[in-house]
């Protein structure tokens, strides 16, 4: 002690290192989190996610490529499926082959109907890859809000059990529900068609507030620009966080939903 009662330095000093001690250990006794993947989301705490303890990563093919069909037809909206697209068509993966090409791990292409001609929202007019007769079975499917067609059901019903996942955006998440892909499971939509999308769907488990859902093979995104947050997402389950970061960045995306998975939209409408 000082003279005047005060603590010196020295004693100031010593219990304050006596604390940064003790501090010290109690959070050596935290344990660890680490998280493989993207995000807080692929660990499982997101209230929509999978259920506990599945493991939510993909694995890509050892030599090829993931091949991603746009199911699209008539009136199908065009932010849904462009938005994925981009993502997916910017992916590149270092060191994977020698080629650019092998480089860029994901083959694109559309699937309708047929291949005739297509009109989408805004007159934006497009011809499809394949007719769902003869499209080769993908390794992911986005199903945009688009008119659906019996051929288009059945070809769901069909290529998404041998598909690594199934995304819906927007409203495409009725037309997973009208091929019965998404009974017994969790779901989202675009806000503006929850009450809907409940009274259709009864053994669907409505989860409002969500830039998208998952479940094991089939996810479902909400409206328009979450179509984007759940394709990052694919790519992050696929090629880890920092794969889908860089994505991000260069599509100069600054989104965060695809890390949070919440949604700026009130839970309730």
């Amino acid at each position: 002690m000082t003279a005047h009662g005060r603590p010196g330095a020295r004693e100031t000093i010593r219990p304050l290192r006596t604390l940064a001690r003790r501090i010290t250990l109690t959070l050596s006794l935290i344990p660890a989190v680490v998280l493989i993947g993207p995000s807080p989301a692929m660990a499982g705490d997101v209230p929509a996610g999978p259920p506990a303890g599945v493991d939510m990563m993909l694995k890509p093919p050892a030599t090829g490529k993931i091949r991603v069909a746009f199911v699209i037809g008539p009136r199908a909206t065009v932010i849904d499926f462009t938005g994925p697209w981009e993502v997916f068509q910017d992916v590149h993966i270092d060191g994977r082959g020698t080629t650019h090409d092998d480089m860029m791990p994901f083959e694109l292409f559309t699937v309708a109907d047929s291949t005739d001609p297509i009109v989408a929202t805004g007159g934006l007019r497009i011809v499809p890859d394949y007719a769902f007769a003869d499209a080769p079975q993908p390794h992911v499917i986005v199903v945009p809000a688009v008119k659906r067609s019996d051929a288009m059901l059945e070809w769901l019903r069909r290529a998404s059990p041998k598909a690594d996942v199934t995304m819906s955006v927007c409203t495409g998440a009725f037309i997973l529900g009208h091929a019965g892909l998404l009974e017994g499971k969790k779901a989202t939509t675009h806000h503006d068609f929850f009450g809907e999308f409940e009274k259709a769907f009864p053994g669907v488990t409505l989860h409002r507030g969500r830039r998208f859902v998952e479940n094991p093979g089939v996810s479902s995104a909400g409206g328009l620009t979450s179509g984007i947050d759940l394709a990052l997402r694919v790519v992050a389950r696929y090629f880890g966080r920092e794969t889908a970061d860089r994505t991000a960045r260069y599509m100069e995306y600054e989104g965060t939903g695809w890390i949070e998975g919440k949604a700026r939209v009130p839970a309730d409408r």
